[in-house]
């Protein structure tokens, strides 16, 4: 077994994600969930799947989600909100290469019979 909801983590990170965008776009800072993606727990889950042969890049996919999300928050915090602007695409290109590796995790999981 997993111990990963796949579809809950890929469900939870779109839509912050998609929550994060919607208040930075519209300027809305205060709704923005700036610290939410703090409280994730799931590279601890990822560290049960050491035999993956993908699993660097993964958690790799992962860290840099986190840390272009702690740098946008960190810009728009300090009055830089048109630099953290410039980061948006690249923190949704994140994204998308975070999703990618986690479904093929899954995959790999469901081939392997776990």
């Amino acid at each position: 077994m997993s111990g990963i909801d796949f579809d809950g983590v890929i469900r939870a990170h779109n839509n912050w994600r998609r929550q994060f965008m919607n208040a930075f776009a519209g300027g809305n800072y205060a709704d923005m969930p700036l610290s939410g993606h703090r409280s994730c727990t799931l590279a601890g889950a990822l560290g049960a799947h050491a035999g993956f042969p993908a699993l660097p890049q993964l958690v790799a996919a992962h860290d840099r989600f986190h840390d272009l999300a702690n740098e946008i928050v960190e810009l728009s915090n300090n009055a830089l909100g048109d630099d953290a602007d410039l980061l948006l695409p690249e923190l949704t290109e994140a994204s998308h290469q975070f999703v990618a590796r986690l479904d093929q995790l899954h995959a790999w999981l469901n081939s392997a019979g776990t």
